[in-house]
């Protein structure tokens, strides 16, 4: 075998420069004669523990024992037993004489004695992770005893190391023999390396070599011993010196002092069997234990417990010890996420956990899992991960953000969940400052044009405040394609009064964007329509607007009479009140959910937010009858609503005020080009007076005391040279629609705001007869017609 092992290294004499393994400084204690050592792999530097001892032969006994440990840790695997990676045997010569070198190396560890003392617990805590380690070494020492009918011969605390997740593993194999009572050579092992334990942890039968006795113990006496003298050791702090002192049990606590005493019976047959001191003792019974048992057996689970489970553990890590969460608790959780078998409520318990890290700790220990987990299909772990995303999304990196994250959050743009549309929605708010300019042109916008005109209301008013928000991430020619054409052509003439008022602010906040001839011939025109909006906060939003872009208008006007070139300048610093109203207005209508109401308006920036989706899916407003959109009171004086899915594009709709601006207009198709089938010739007419801006009268009665004519379908002249005949709703050319009068009255009358007014002449069964589309008349169509006759005889 030492010739085997040789070969392995590349031959004798090679010393430490074939061993795939750096070795570093030593701890300053150890098992028996190793010396414990930290290294790191020469491959990818990951970090190890290397185990190593020296002999002046290969005869040498401590070589012997070693040759035997190395031997044991090899074959014998469990979780709570050291994992052995690599073995080497050395030879080298010093000052002529050979030196043989035993190199085990393992996971990274540390000894049990010095990683108590790095992390000083106290009280319950302390207690509480005590019971998980002495737990864990009884687990391992009964796999040994009654599973493998092994006996590792010096359980004490020397021979316990911790692993960087604060597990501890039982290691020091050296004496490690069968167990045989039947067989008479059975112990002969255990008899050849006995002179390696201390006297002070051998029991009575050990220390005097009475083998018979023994073989007719349980195979678990001599380790049982030893259970007793680790717990001794760890809760005085001291290491043992002689077996005198395992009668001190004033450190021992009481919940567990009576098994200790079992363990150390003089009689060996009465010793406790470790695996009854895991089921019996109440020691063990604490929240640490149980919670990282329930971890270790998640797969075991059935849904309903895990869900459970993962509900309580936000508040459960609250109590538990700070360090064993995070360098324990923590990475199972990880895990269990990326690997599928923990629920969707689990990312709230790891957010919360990975919330005590340093942004170090968080970028390595958290956030790889929060990546893999935006690929997940399941939709409750997508929601999950977009109702947390203000508490990592800054830890991304732009680049992770535009390659593994983006790809995946986009998909809930078109998903048939509101809820989780309106989620991805709200995400980009932290997501869009890291996507690149062509991720942005070339996938996001597009999403954002459709979303829109989305068939909730709630949808189509945040993505108008996200556009107001990410407006300076835009390029300055996609500026200038997108944000005029969604606010004016889409938000201003939204139904939704939130919309509407979302899309005044956006232009406000925005206003740096836009040059004098844009305010003038395009903002102005359309915002000023909505002074007299039936929704009292929109015709606010609305002289507020006006004020500021009248103020640039005036500033512009200014400087250009005394010849200043630095107007520019002016016209962007108005606007900076504007753009911080509304980022303090769109986060708090993007993060609070809003009441069911029917079309609440918009509130101020200071105190209400915009409606939102419901948790299930569903929004707050009910939009399935458009024609009822705002309250009966006023339906003479609202638009017709525009359908959610219609296909025009934040450039296709008609603007009566510009027809110069082409080049704008056609930016937003680029796009996102919209195709649908064309409407009916009926519901074209009525889709051409929604594409109308807003201008409705304020009143019937002014309309009654308008100068107007009632007595003549046909406008004047100087009416048609009127500043908004442009964007008002034409005339009607024919008296067709008079005859729809007979049927209803003007106040439950829908179409009200974009019928001609009724005429006031006498001749009304002439305007009756003419009306053929109504019903009713037809008596009184026929009675005409029989009077014309009589008196024409």
């Amino acid at each position: 075998m030492f010739k085997f092992l040789k070969e392995v290294v590349g031959g004798s004499g090679t010393g430490l420069k074939d061993l795939p393994y750096n070795i570093a400084e030593p701890f300053p204690s150890a098992w028996g004669s190793w010396t414990h050592s930290r290294g790191t792999s020469k491959d990818d530097g990951s970090p190890v523990s290397v185990f190593s001892l020296s002999g002046s032969n290969a005869q040498d006994g401590h070589l012997a024992a070693a040759r035997n440990g190395v031997k044991r840790l090899r074959t014998v695997r469990h979780p709570n037993i050291l994992s052995f990676l690599h073995s080497a045997e050395i030879e080298t010569y010093d000052a002529g004489s050979p030196k043989v070198t035993i190199y085990i190396v393992t996971e990274p560890v540390m000894p049990l004695s010095e990683k108590i003392k790095e992390l000083g617990l106290e009280g319950t805590q302390r207690d509480e992770y005590y019971a998980l380690g002495l737990h864990q070494i009884a687990k391992a020492v009964s796999f040994l005893n009654n599973d493998c009918k092994l006996i590792h011969g010096n359980v004490c605390l020397a021979s316990v190391v911790v692993t960087p997740t604060l597990d501890w593993k039982l290691h020091a194999f050296d004496v490690l023999s069968e167990f045989d009572g039947s067989n008479e050579t059975s112990s002969g092992q255990m008899l050849q390396y006995a002179w390696l334990v201390g006297s002070q942890y051998k029991p009575m039968e050990l220390a005097k070599s009475d083998w018979d006795a023994i073989k007719k113990s349980p195979p678990w006496a001599i380790d049982s011993w030893g259970m007793g003298c680790l717990i001794h050791e760890v809760f005085s702090g001291l290491r043992l010196s002689k077996t005198e002192e395992l009668r001190n049990t004033g450190s021992i606590p009481k919940a567990l002092l009576p098994d200790y005493q079992r363990l150390l019976s003089s009689m060996p047959s009465r010793r406790l069997n470790s695996s009854k001191l895991i089921e019996n003792s109440e020691y063990f019974q604490n929240k640490l234990v149980d919670t990282i048992h329930f971890m270790e057996i998640l797969s075991l689970k059935d849904s309903v417990e895990r869900d459970t489970f993962f509900r309580k553990l936000p508040n459960l890590a609250e109590q538990l010890p700070r360090q064993i969460v995070l360098k324990k608790l923590l990475p199972l959780l990880a895990s269990a996420l990326e690997f599928g078998s923990a629920a969707a409520s689990a990312l709230t318990a790891l957010l919360k956990m990975g919330s005590w890290l340093s942004a170090e700790e968080f970028n390595v220990k958290v956030l790889p899992t929060i990546v893999k987990l935006f690929a997940s299909n399941d939709r409750a772990i997508r929601v999950g991960l977009l109702q947390h995303i203000d508490q990592y999304g800054e830890s991304l990196s732009p680049q992770v953000v535009d390659e593994q994250v983006y790809p995946h959050v986009a998909t809930g743009f078109s998903d048939t969940s509101a809820f989780l549309r309106e989620l991805t929605l709200k995400s980009m708010l932290i997501l869009a400052p890291k996507l690149s300019q062509r991720t942005i042109s070339g996938s996001l916008l597009k999403y954002l044009s459709k979303l829109q005109v989305d068939e909730e209301p709630a949808i189509r008013t945040n993505t108008t405040i996200l556009l107001g928000n990410i407006g300076s991430y835009l390029n300055e020619g996609t500026r200038k394609r997108v944000l005029i054409n969604a606010f004016t052509v889409r938000a201003l003439r939204d139904t939704f009064p939130p919309a509407r008022g979302a899309g005044i602010m956006a232009l406000c906040a925005t206003s740096s964007y836009y040059d004098i001839t844009e305010v003038a011939t395009r903002i102005l025109p359309n915002v000023v329509v909505l002074t007299i909006d039936p929704d009292s906060d929109v015709r606010t939003k609305a002289f507020q607007a006006v004020d500021q872009f009248l103020q640039i208008a005036k500033q512009h006007y200014e400087k250009t009479n005394a010849s200043d070139t630095t107007g520019a300048a002016s016209v962007g610093s108005s606007s900076v009140p504007g753009n911080a109203s509304l980022l303090g207005w769109a986060m708090s209508s993007l993060t609070l959910k809003g009441k069911p109401s029917d079309h609440v308006p918009v509130a101020s920036a200071s105190s209400t937010a915009v409606t939102s989706t419901a948790s299930n899916g569903t929004t707050v407003i009910e939009t399935t009858a458009p024609a009822r959109v705002s309250s009966t009171t006023d339906l003479a004086e609202h638009p017709v609503p525009t359908s959610p899915t219609s296909t025009d594009g934040w450039g296709e709709l008609e603007n009566g005020i510009q027809d110069d601006h082409e080049s704008d207009r056609d930016g937003w198709d680029e796009l996102e080009p919209l195709e649908e089938t064309k409407p009916a010739p009926a519901l074209s007419n009525i889709q051409a007076a929604q594409r109308r801006p807003v201008s409705q009268p304020i009143t019937q009665k002014k309309q009654a005391s308008n100068s107007l004519s009632k007595s003549t379908p046909k406008l004047n002249k100087d009416e048609d040279d009127d500043l908004w005949g442009s964007i008002a709703a034409p005339a009607p050319k024919t008296a067709r629609p008079l005859s729809l009068k007979t049927a209803q009255t003007d106040d439950d009358d829908p179409w009200a705001a974009i019928a001609a007014p009724a005429p006031t002449t006498k001749a009304k069964p002439l305007s009756t007869g003419r009306g053929r589309v109504a019903k009713p008349a037809a008596p009184k169509l026929g009675a005409q017609r029989i009077n014309r006759t009589s008196s024409g005889m």
